[in-house]
């Protein structure tokens, strides 16, 4: 029986075929009711990890447990997974209307949650999704995958077409959700705007390995008293910061063949 909503990861590596590694050795330990930044460049293993977590991919035996369970091993429904397979689903760009798309994936079953998820992301249930805006089709898509309670939710950067706005909005509501319900989230994302005090730990990963983790208050208290020349919240400089020193670290990008990590 699943129990709370505990993110745990002990010593996790995944092989890609052909390639030396995904992710290696990663530990992880994400309490209930938090709100994890997954933080890295492109090819950084987020993607992997995130797929990992929610039984999309195989992991080894005892290396993930989420709500005390393997999630490729036990059903999960109340673990959401919200990337790139969900993001491209060609169902959003016919010609069906928002309700009839609601309805579809139980908006009938969760009325108020329906109600407040069209509210919050400002969606008018009498659009069209084929004559819509990219924007417009991604908030109906994230009131779609939203819909249904969730206890674990993995996001992996599906805000990229939200107006600030929207975003903000969504992202206080998301942080409703952990502070009144008993629920956990991971984020990947490239985008920082607004996501000060927002996650209560951050993760960095850097070629499929986790480099920094810990809670937002400890990784951070570094930049206490610092102030930014650049205008970026404290969160963007230190994001920045550890991408700088990973391109230096990584160096040129190598062809596939070579003796070289991978990562999705």
């Amino acid at each position: 029986m699943p129990s709370t909503p505990r993110i745990r990861v002990n010593d996790l590596t995944f092989t890609f075929p052909g390639y030396p590694t995904g992710v290696r050795n990663v530990t992880l330990d994400l309490p209930p009711r938090s709100r994890t930044l997954l933080i890295g460049a492109n090819g950084s293993g987020k993607t992997t990890l995130l797929r990992l977590l929610s039984g999309k991919r195989l992991a080894p035996p005892k290396t993930i447990e989420i709500c005390g369970v393997d999630p490729f091993q036990e059903i999960l429904d109340s673990v959401t997974y919200l990337g790139l397979e969900w993001i491209n689903n060609p169902i959003v760009r016919h010609d069906i209307g928002v309700e009839e798309l609601l309805s579809s994936v139980g908006g009938n079953a969760y009325p108020e949650r329906r109600d407040v998820l069209v509210a919050m992301l400002d969606i008018d249930t009498s659009w069209r999704l084929h004559a819509v805006s990219d924007g417009e089709r991604r908030r109906v898509q994230l009131a779609m995958g939203l819909l249904r309670p969730w206890t674990v939710l993995l996001l992996d950067e599906i805000t990229v077409d939200l107006d600030l706005l929207s975003r903000s909005d969504f992202l206080a509501w998301l942080k409703c959700e952990t502070e009144q319900r008993d629920c956990t989230i991971v984020y990947a994302t490239h985008i920082f705007d607004n996501l000060a005090g927002w996650p209560t730990h951050l993760v960095h990963m850097n070629l499929g390995t986790v480099k920094e983790c810990g809670t937002a208050e400890d990784v951070m208290q570094p930049l206490n008293g610092v102030v930014s020349q650049t205008g970026n919240s404290q969160l963007g400089e230190l994001a920045l910061r550890w991408l700088e020193e990973d391109l230096k670290i990584r160096g040129v990008r190598r062809k596939p063949g070579h003796d070289t990590l991978l990562t999705l």
